[in-house]
């Protein structure tokens, strides 16, 4: 898999778990675990693709 192929599938799935988190919090059950657990997801998500486009200056 080539990089840009990478970053975009991660790119992707920070998108959906945006989504996803955005939709937890507009529903009345809101799980503020879930809610956490998503956020922190996505900041791994964001630090992985953050952390590949920093190598690939190098």
């Amino acid at each position: 898999m080539s990089l840009q192929t990478h970053l975009t599938q991660l790119a992707r799935k920070h998108e959906a778990l945006e989504r996803e988190i955005h939709e937890a919090i507009q529903s009345p059950s809101a799980n503020d675990l879930r809610i956490a657990e998503l956020k922190r997801r996505k900041l791994q998500l964001k630090d992985s693709m953050n952390r590949i486009k920093t190598d690939s200056i190098h």
